[in-house]
């Protein structure tokens, strides 16, 4: 078996403010790692964490988060998957990346999910869709609903389900960044909580 890492984010802001009120947990960003380090972190996200009108698809660089959001807090957790279920989804990702600009952030689809009405605008995403249907399709999870439809709070909720982190960001780049300096070719594996 392998593993897929999933990270749910904390992290303040008036949007944030919103989505939290919407889904009523704390956590409001979700994104997918092929590593336990979060090398090869992916989302439908801030395109630059500073700025926030412009969003896309995006690999995630957790050090310029916390730059950007030194309160931020994350639960990492994550699943299993075969060897060629990663390989698929890491093909997927990486040539999603390739072509990030063609990738937006779907504005448009929360009033839907407000209205709990299914919506997809071709290569428009909120970031818990965007990993609901690539996990969907490598059949990794199933949600009972339409991929539009999930929220950071199902991934939040899920039952199978390995965490191996929960804290600050800043807690979270300091495990990183030792285990980077001390034991670069060790498998690194994030306390448990």
């Amino acid at each position: 078996m392998q593993k897929l890492y999933i990270a749910l984010v904390d992290t303040p802001g008036l949007f944030a403010w919103m989505i939290r009120r919407v889904i009523k947990i704390d956590y409001i960003h979700v994104a997918l790692s092929l590593d336990d380090e979060f090398k090869e972190a992916y989302s439908i996200g801030r395109r630059n964490p500073f700025i926030p009108f412009f969003a896309g698809f995006e690999k995630e660089n957790i050090f310029q988060i916390h730059r950007a959001f030194p309160t931020a807090r994350y639960k990492i957790y994550t699943i299993d998957c075969t060897k060629q279920q990663k390989e698929d989804i890491a093909f997927q990702l990486k040539e999603c990346y390739r072509r990030r600009f063609q990738y937006h952030y779907c504005i448009i689809g929360l009033f839907y999910l407000l209205a709990g009405k299914p919506f997809y605008q071709e290569r428009h995403y909120t970031c818990s869709s965007f990993l609901a249907r690539i996990l969907e399709e490598n059949h990794v999870l199933a949600f009972p609903k339409h991929f539009s439809l999930v929220t950071p709070r199902d991934f939040y909720e899920l039952e199978k389900q390995d965490t191996i982190f929960e804290g600050s960001l800043q807690e979270l780049c300091i495990q990183v960044d030792a285990h980077r300096f001390v034991r670069p070719y060790v498998h690194f594996r994030i306390n448990a909580v």
